[in-house]
């Protein structure tokens, strides 16, 4: 598995949000969710989108911060193995950390 993570940002007439882009790549995998902080830790909520040949990604515009995530892949939760950063969770693993920093204005 490969999971790479690009911030770019986002103009929105006159407001620029940071967009992060989360890729990952598992040949096997049938559905592949984010959980995290940023949508209640909920499994299904933000889906990721299969481009083929096992690549997924998912694009999300967020308010700059800090984020803890978990890749749910065929209900299997997983922590992302290119995260720069972990946080310990309560159930013993880690969790990744996504941070998320304000856009340049222009």
């Amino acid at each position: 598995m490969k999971t790479t993570t690009k911030k770019n940002h986002h103009s929105n007439g006159n407001i620029t949000t940071p967009r992060v882009h989360l890729e990952l790549v598992h040949p096997a995998a049938k559905t592949v969710c984010i959980a995290s902080t940023f949508n209640n830790w909920h499994p299904a909520a933000t889906e990721m989108v299969n481009l083929g040949n096992g690549r997924w990604a998912k694009e999300l515009t967020l308010p700059p911060g800090a984020y803890e995530y978990r890749i749910v892949v065929d209900g299997e939760w997983i922590a992302d193995p290119q995260a720069k950063e972990t946080a310990p969770n309560p159930f013993g693993g880690v969790n990744s950390v996504l941070k998320v920093q304000p856009a340049a204005n222009n």
